[in-house]
């Protein structure tokens, strides 16, 4: 009898030391991975729109906001999530294996940048304008625009171009950076008639182009020589520790009961916004 009684003392506490863990958990500090200097997303200032979305996030949950800073994202995950680091990562493809994700928070597109001025109608890699030589387009390396280029054999036509953006660096077994801010900035020179680029990296900055810009979202009928489709729109959620299920649902719900929030951010950066789906 005596030991059933301890038992039962001991799985009392046990219950009680899980539920006080519970509760510091819920009340514990939410590190949020950040990249220190990627605008328009994030940087140590605070400045970025995801810097926005994380503070909205950790009020929503009562949970104080410390950004853990990254300098190279392809590490993020590795070096940071799984290493405890950091709890959450904005932004991430809904499709990315390395994290357990949320339902997507918003959904959007690849746009093409023309100017105004002069009069370009593109809207599709099906357009006969895109095949032309001498029209110059720029998008960024590793990007949907490149496997199109390649796909309409304009690839070429556009090397140096590409290469003058890479600083004429090689990018073999080494990742290098272009700014699409810079990319957008050619099309606003005229320096080239037009380019394709992620909306939320270049929204913030088409706002604040001295010279009207137009904005097309690419349609999402591209594919491959072999059939294969090349999305152009994308799902975007938050990322969270493969095991960390409590994280997840909570973030789920944030996301669900702070919907409008979330839109009215990312809508006064001028992204453009598709609906969402769930996963």
């Amino acid at each position: 009898m005596k030991s059933r009684f301890l038992r039962l003392a001991i799985s009392s506490l046990v219950a009680g030391m899980a539920g006080l863990s519970a509760l510091q958990a819920q009340a514990a500090d939410l590190n949020v991975c950040a990249g220190e200097n990627e605008m328009p997303f994030s940087n140590a200032k605070k400045e970025g729109f995801e810097n926005t979305l994380a503070e909205l996030v950790g009020k929503s949950l009562n949970r104080k906001v410390n950004f853990v800073y990254w300098k190279d994202a392809r590490y993020t995950v590795r070096d940071h999530l799984d290493q405890n680091k950091c709890d959450l990562i904005m932004g991430v493809d809904s499709s990315d294996p390395r994290v357990l994700k949320t339902e997507p928070y918003y959904r959007s597109s690849y746009i093409f940048i023309t100017r105004e001025d002069r009069g370009i109608d593109i809207s599709s890699w099906n357009d006969d304008l895109l095949k032309e030589r001498n029209f110059r387009i720029g998008v960024l390396p590793d990007s949907p625009g490149k496997v199109m280029l390649l796909q309409i054999n304009r690839f070429d036509d556009m090397f140096d171009y590409f290469a003058e953006k890479q600083r004429y660096q090689s990018t073999r077994n080494k990742y290098v950076k272009v700014d699409p801010e810079e990319v957008m900035n050619d099309v606003a020179s005229s320096y080239i008639h037009a380019a394709m680029l992620w909306a939320p990296e270049v929204a913030r900055y088409i706002k604040k182009s001295p010279v009207p810009l137009k904005v097309e979202v690419v349609k999402d009928d591209a594919k491959k020589a072999n059939g294969q489709k090349v999305p152009m729109h994308y799902s975007v959620a938050m990322g969270v520790r493969k095991d960390d299920v409590a994280l997840q649902q909570a973030l789920n719900k944030v996301i669900t009961e702070k919907r409008s929030d979330i839109e009215a951010i990312l809508r006064a950066e001028g992204i453009p916004l598709l609906p969402v789906s769930s996963q």
